[in-house]
């Protein structure tokens, strides 16, 4: 079996804290843990081999720049204010999914449930140590391909699915129009697949929208 992508390259990561601008003036020392914290992480992160792109506050442009750094991964760091947080990151990620790793103090069931509907892969409270940093990333990019070719496979279901129904519903046009069998309806369809180099799908949809016309 082969390694997965992520093996093969350094992963370039970009962290994402608190906007200091929206920090209290009186929560100084509560500012500097969060800025102490981000550079415990930093660190760990580039001895762990990952490529740091950025260190970004959770400011209302933060969906540009995510997008402009294109960056594997994701990785919010907040002692505390997690529920501030999640939705400048979740929509930093809407269009292009990538693994979200929480670190936080926060231990609150609720807050979790919250963070993890919202998108995040790994949600870790008080483990913001050095030596966990990369075993942690490691499974949430683990699980984060797991969850991927689930999601792909399930909406490739879909589509077969609807694809199906699509061909039956133009199936039953061509039996009622030309008044032939199920089995010569469907030949009929394949065979102008076949010459016009399209989908079986690609017919029905045609056949159903030539009908809408009528």
């Amino acid at each position: 079996m082969s390694p997965p992508p992520h093996s093969q390259r350094t992963l370039a990561v970009a962290i994402i804290s608190p906007d200091p601008a929206l920090a209290l003036e009186e929560d100084a020392l509560g500012h500097a843990r969060q800025a102490q914290r981000c550079a415990v992480l930093e660190q760990a992160l580039r001895d762990a081999g990952y490529a740091v792109v950025a260190v970004l506050p959770a400011s209302p442009d933060l969906d540009d720049r995510i997008a402009a750094l294109k960056p594997d991964l994701v990785i919010v760091d907040a002692e505390s204010g997690v529920r501030d947080l999640l939705e400048h990151v979740v929509l930093a990620s809407r269009d292009t999914p990538r693994p979200i790793v929480l670190f936080t103090d926060d231990d609150e069931t609720e807050t979790a449930q919250l963070a993890i509907t919202a998108g995040v892969t790994a949600y870790i409270v008080d483990g913001l140590k050095p030596s966990r940093v990369k075993p942690v990333i490691e499974v949430a990019l683990a699980r984060f391909e797991r969850e991927q070719g689930l999601r792909a496979e399930l909406d490739a279901a879909r589509a077969q699915l609807s694809e199906r129904k699509l061909v039956e519903r133009a199936k039953g046009i061509v039996m009622q129009r030309l008044n032939c069998t199920e089995d010569e309806a469907y030949a009929r369809m394949r065979k102008q697949a076949m010459e016009k180099g399209l989908r079986l799908a690609d017919v029905a949809q045609r056949i159903l929208d030539t009908v809408g016309l009528i």
